[in-house]
């Protein structure tokens, strides 16, 4: 069985659109054979990817059309904010969170078999299923054109289906569902699970949030809705309306140290090798790592993970959960050296942080934002336009921080509180440093002219696509 990368993203550069105020998002190509410049590049591993890219690729050749509405920002909205009165919120934030244990088992370490037998029945699979809408256009020749169901190889049509005239070219929109499957981790007895953003949130192929969510607890299947989720941490909160549930036990992460021997738990490739078993050892803490332009602090293992383990837990000697899997290094293209061993999850102190906020206010409490969507400006962009290298601002949101500033469309901010900048990633970088309500001063270029203006940081209340 070969291993499918396809959501990786080259490290560094190119465009970039700040998470305040996203451009609209076009579905990407997947391309199998496209050769990546940098060596590596970090790959979020939900087998989400592999459904989405084999749906995509064979729905070109799909015979069969459907109509259907394109996914709308209504649509979206009504998905992040689904009832979950249809799983009733019976515990507050502060109950569940005390539910989960930080103590080390007085401390007994446990044999790899009963960290395995504690935790497994907190494992859950995870499937999500998303809207795609592609146009497939077609010429059969100077055949009269349309009106749809019958004679297609001549280009007539039939009554109804509406393609459209045109003397033999036309156009069919195609319904195309792909399927995304990953791992969560059961946090509370009457049914939240934690897992990653990208398990239910399709970044790569520009689906957008997953129109439905099924979770696969033992032989049972629950419709989950979205408590919430967050693109920038890479976790989500979900719910199903289930009781007596096997909670599993958060550990401390700080209290990790290099060598400690932990085993993940995982849906590789997807749910028919649910409930996977691996084992390795930390191979590194507090390791920064960017992965499509969001820059988080994780935990560096060599255990084995891959495309379904996303949203898995990584586990301690004492059987609690200290990590979240959710990515990995691989090789970026072909005739390059394999990469293997560099695994990545999210620190159990910071999951707990985040499923706090989702708890209570639905997004991640004190999130800095600007209010701008920009680009690099690079060297070669600067030299060729006679323009510093910094960052550009493409628009500034109406009512935003940026705005209420004095910050406007083509300023090129150079520094950020007298530290220099040259890409929208450091840009971010320097604007996390710092929360919600926090003054900074930014220098930017503007028809020539050095400028510096302070600006009083934005909270970010929404999920970050």
């Amino acid at each position: 069985m070969n291993e499918y990368n396809y959501n990786f993203e080259e490290v560094g550069g190119g465009y970039y659109n700040s998470e305040e105020n996203p451009s609209p998002k076009k579905p990407k190509k997947n391309t199998a054979l496209k050769v990546v410049a940098s060596l590596m590049a970090m790959t979020l591993v939900s087998a989400g990817s592999i459904g989405v890219y084999r749906t995509v690729t064979e729905g070109r050749n799909a015979d069969t059309a459907t109509e259907s509405s394109h996914i709308s920002a209504e649509n979206e909205e009504a998905a992040v904010n689904k009832e979950v009165s249809d799983v009733e919120k019976e515990t507050s934030a502060a109950e569940i969170l005390s539910t989960l244990q930080i103590e080390e088992n007085d401390g007994k370490v446990l044999t790899t078999e009963e960290v395995v037998q504690k935790v497994m029945p907190s494992v859950v699979g995870i499937k999500s299923e998303f809207e795609m809408q592609q146009q497939n256009n077609y010429n059969y020749g100077n055949g009269f054109g349309g009106f749809g169901s019958f004679g297609d190889i001549f280009g007539f049509g039939g009554s109804g289906d509406g393609y459209g005239y045109g003397y033999g070219d036309g156009s069919q929109i195609q319904q195309e569902n792909p399927i995304g499957t990953g791992t969560g981790v059961i946090f509370s007895e009457d049914g939240y699970i934690v897992t990653n953003a990208h398990v239910i949130y399709d970044s790569q192929n520009g689906l957008g949030l997953a129109s439905e969510i099924e979770v696969l607890v033992n032989d049972n299947t629950y419709t989950a809705g979205v408590v919430g989720y967050d693109i920038d941490c890479d976790l989500a909160v979900l719910k199903i309306a289930a009781e007596g549930l096997v909670a599993a036990e958060f550990g401390d992460s700080d209290k990790l140290n290099l060598g400690e021997d932990v085993t993940a738990i995982g849906n590789p490739l997807g749910l028919d090798l649910m409930n996977t078993v691996t084992k390795g050892i930390v191979s590194g803490l507090n390791r920064n790592i960017t992965i499509n332009d969001k820059s988080m602090s994780l935990i560096q293992t060599d255990t084995a993970i891959n495309s379904g383990n996303s949203g898995g837990p990584l586990i301690n000697k004492y059987g609690q959960v200290i990590g979240i899997n959710s990515s990995k290094m691989s090789s970026s293209g072909l005739g390059e050296a394999s990469v293997e061993g560099i695994c990545f999850a999210i620190p159990s102190n910071k999951v707990s942080d985040v499923v706090e906020d989702f708890m209570t206010y639905g997004y991640v409490k004190g999130k800095p934002q600007l209010g701008i969507s920009c680009r690099d400006v690079t060297e070669d962009i600067a030299e060729m336009y006679g323009m510093p290298v910094g960052v550009y601002v493409i628009e500034v949101t109406e009512g935003s921080a940026a705005e209420k500033a004095g910050l406007k469309k083509s300023d090129i901010i150079t520094a950020v509180d007298g530290v220099k900048v040259k890409t929208a990633e450091e840009l971010t970088a320097q604007k996390n440093l710092h929360t919600a309500g926090d003054e900074i001063e930014l220098t930017f270029m503007r028809n020539g002219e050095e400028m510096t203006i302070k600006l009083t940081l934005d909270e970010v209340t929404v999920p970050v696509e």
